[in-house]
């Protein structure tokens, strides 16, 4: 088993065998377990056990009404967790099971108050990192995973990313890598014979109208029915400046004749005169994604005064990609 030691003396260990069985102990034991997933690293309790529930929130600093994602290790649980099961749903787990997708169904009667934040729903998805589905299907039950971060800050993509930010708080982190998808699942809930999402995320909307034959209607903003909804979200310390790809050089020559340190990030190259960092994504709009809360992190290590954002188009991922430069764009421009 491969062992080290990060920020504030946190365990971190390597995806081996001995680690995944370890993982499952100190979880059985009531304990907090960072893992992998294609999105974000997520903070995993028992999602049976009420104490181990409540260590996730004061981790976290999250509020209790705030829902929490089940990972399991296949669909084949889902009557454990879920009441009702619309066609809707078994077509699309069919189609994204494993993966960065998470439905919103009606709850078993079992499920605890804490993981559903009070509501009559549950938040359920099956990641396929490779790392967690060996410790779900050792643990064999359902693990309340919600991002491995303090509540509100830019979510980790490496173990790294949590040990900064979780540090004395969780009693292990298990190293899978940097995350392959780089934004949270696309959060899906269904009414009547409409699929909705709720948040979008790593499952474009028109993958899933190739699947349903309709597009999903998109949620109104209002109460919190799942993570990540919150006007508020995912924010770095460094504010944002949110505009086109035109308006990005002279927005960074304005802000920065005004003595600001001001950074640039955009999906392809932006020529930015003055810009103390300049990052991009090459034009790929996956890499972009991938590598979105990177940036943010290096925009706080650079103590950048303003980080410039030319928003990607608004289609397949870069749905997923402005929702987050919105949500972690509230702090106010100095």
């Amino acid at each position: 088993m491969g062992e080290t030691w990060g920020t504030g003396g946190t365990r971190v260990v390597d995806g081996s065998d001995p680690s995944i069985r370890l993982a499952v102990r100190v979880l059985r034991a009531g304990g907090l377990v960072a893992v992998p997933t294609e999105t974000v690293y997520g903070l995993a309790a028992d999602a049976s056990e009420p104490e181990a529930v409540s260590r996730v929130f004061a981790a976290k600093g999250r509020p209790a009404d705030h829902p929490l994602i089940v990972h399991l290790a296949s669909g084949a649980s889902l009557a454990r967790w879920a009441r009702h099961v619309p066609e809707q749903a078994n077509r699309l787990a069919e189609a994204f099971w494993p993966g960065p997708l998470t439905m919103v169904l009606e709850r078993h009667p079992s499920v605890l108050d804490a993981v559903t934040g009070g509501q009559d729903t549950v938040a359920l998805r099956v990641p396929s990192h490779p790392v967690t589905q060996r410790i779900l299907r050792a643990f064999g039950g359902g693990l309340a995973a919600p991002s491995a971060n303090r509540f509100g800050q830019v979510s980790p993509t490496t173990a790294h990313h949590v040990c900064d930010g979780l540090a004395g708080s969780v009693e292990l982190v298990v190293d899978g890598g940097a995350c392959e998808v780089g934004v949270e699942s696309t959060i899906v809930a269904f009414e009547g014979d409409d699929a909705v999402i709720l948040r979008p995320g790593g499952v474009t909307a028109e993958a899933i109208a190739g699947v349903l034959g309709r597009r999903p209607r998109t949620a109104a903003s209002g109460t919190v029915r799942a993570p990540g909804m919150l006007a508020s979200h995912y924010a770095p310390a460094t504010a944002l400046e949110l505009c086109s790809a035109a308006e990005a050089a002279p927005r960074v020559a304005a802000l920065s004749s005004l003595a600001k340190r001001v950074g640039v990030l955009s999906l392809g190259r932006t020529e930015a005169p003055g810009a103390a960092a300049t990052w991009d994504a090459g034009g790929d709009m996956a890499v972009l994604a991938r590598s979105l809360y990177h940036y943010l992190r290096q925009a706080d290590a650079e103590a950048l005064d303003v980080l410039v954002v030319a928003l990607p188009p608004e289609e397949g991922l870069g749905v997923a990609v402005g929702d987050r430069l919105r949500r972690a764009a509230h702090r106010p421009v100095p």
